[in-house]
């Protein structure tokens, strides 16, 4: 049967949207502490764009080279912000795209062996990662609820009504709703929340005016790369944290899709990854990992087709050729994403706990793996600066909540079941296609 073109666009609308502020904030953070000026800033946020849509198209397009062909979407690594400021403040931009260049083909090369570790990712592992995911993801979506931080009028009542009532609207849409409106409840929870913070004052269209209708991609734009040993293993370190983050995003969607992912499709998974970080040094973008906000979107609206993938990341290139379109979807309030970011973001906490209900709860050594792991992720997130005297190389693994427990999760299970050669839980990968093959 043949699918709706209007409600495919209307969902791969949604996944850009969803994944659209996460992406564009991290060119702004980084640009800004890079001290770029406003056509090179301009650049790095279009560009970055495009190269999420390019990425996102490498990892949905499956075949026999590279891509998992599951509903996943691509943006730049939050884990490559420390990092990339570092890097440029001390060897030079040139350095950063240099050493993100190497990381790609790093993780191209250890792709095919990479996936042959899934036998350190069963459920109790998985499921944390994904529970911790949803949980450090949460205080994002409660600062935009009440304005975003820095702004002047931060935690004001009318931010924080703007931010329930979308969230409410988007509840209500779920409730009473079937089908293609429950699917895109939160579009329509985004734009109903747009169109109330207009007449509240809220919306400035000031971006839209001042941007330019086309930007060209340029490789190399700041300069010929440079290589440097120390911000090459930086940045090598920070694509191995991105592929055990992605690995939890792909057991998650795998299982929302009742799809069984094999050690082959991981390693296609991984190589589409490394490929978009090339890329990303080539086009002096970013690194990029998988967005897990979209897996909410995908647990949610229940809607698990490639097609609309391909139509976010096709939407996506489109955005970054012409900025002024991108700088519509910068006019959303940042209270009524928080609003939609609660749901979607407490999808992704919901659905670790569903990947959770697989383990064995009668070990002990499990519910140990289970409460560290989820403790250290959100410990890390709530106090940020507890590993701020360690050397740069040992932060990448402990600034971020997710690597911090993702990583605790892995290193016990180790210790209480690898090594001891216990099956604890059910495995939630097929090793029959790669063992066949």
């Amino acid at each position: 049967m043949k699918q709706n073109p209007f409600k495919i666009a209307s969902l791969g609308i949604q996944h850009v949207l969803a994944m659209y502020a996460g992406a564009v904030i991290v060119p702004l953070i980084v640009g800004g502490a890079l001290k770029l000026s406003g056509e090179q800033l301009t650049y790095l946020v279009s560009i970055d764009i495009l190269m999420c849509g390019l990425a996102t198209i490498l990892q949905v397009w499956q075949n026999r080279f590279f891509g998992i062909g599951l509903p996943v979407v691509l943006g730049c690594t939050f884990t490559a912000v420390g990092p990339m400021i570092a890097i440029g403040g001390q060897y030079g931009i040139s350095a950063i795209y240099g050493s993100i260049l190497i990381s790609g083909l790093f993780v191209v090369l250890i792709s095919k062996h990479f996936g042959k570790l899934v036998q350190f990712f069963p459920p109790v592992v998985t499921g944390s990662v994904v529970t911790i995911i949803g949980i450090t993801l949460i205080p994002v979506a409660m600062n935009n609820m009440a304005g975003g931080v820095g702004s002047p009028d931060f935690g004001a009542g009318s931010n924080i009504g703007l931010a329930f009532g979308t969230l409410l609207f988007i509840i209500l849409l779920y409730r009473f709703f079937t089908g293609f409106i429950r699917s895109i409840s939160i579009l329509l929870g985004l734009l109903g929340g747009t169109g109330v913070a207009y007449f509240m004052g809220k919306v400035n269209f000031s971006a839209v005016t001042e941007a330019s209708w086309l930007h060209m991609a340029k490789p190399f734009y700041f300069g010929l790369p440079t290589f440097e040993v120390t911000p090459i293993l930086t940045m090598i370190l920070v694509a191995i944290v991105s592929l055990v983050e992605s690995s939890g995003v792909y057991f998650a969607l795998g299982d929302i899709c009742e799809r069984k992912i094999s050690e082959k499709d991981l390693s296609k998974g991984y190589r589409a990854e490394g490929l978009a970080i090339i890329l990303g040094g080539l086009f002096n973008s970013f690194p990029y990992t998988t967005y897990s906000q979209n897996v909410g979107l995908v647990q949610l609206s229940g809607v698990k087709g490639k097609n609309v993938i391909f139509t976010a990341g096709s939407l996506l290139i489109v955005i970054g050729f012409v900025p002024k379109i991108g700088a519509l979807t910068t006019v959303i309030p940042a209270p009524v994403l928080g609003g939609a970011m609660v749901a979607m973001f407490g999808m992704v906490v919901a659905y670790g706990i569903k990947m959770l209900s697989k383990v064995e709860f009668n070990s002990q050594e499990n519910l140990l793996i289970i409460a560290c792991s989820v403790g250290m992720g959100l410990g890390v997130t709530a106090v940020p600066n507890l590993f701020s005297h360690m050397p740069e190389s040992i932060r990448i693994l402990t600034d971020n909540g997710i690597v911090a427990g993702s990583l605790m999760a892995i290193f016990l299970n180790i210790i209480f079941n690898v090594l001891k050669g216990r099956k604890s839980t059910h495995s939630n990968v097929d090793f029959s296609e790669s063992r066949a093959s």
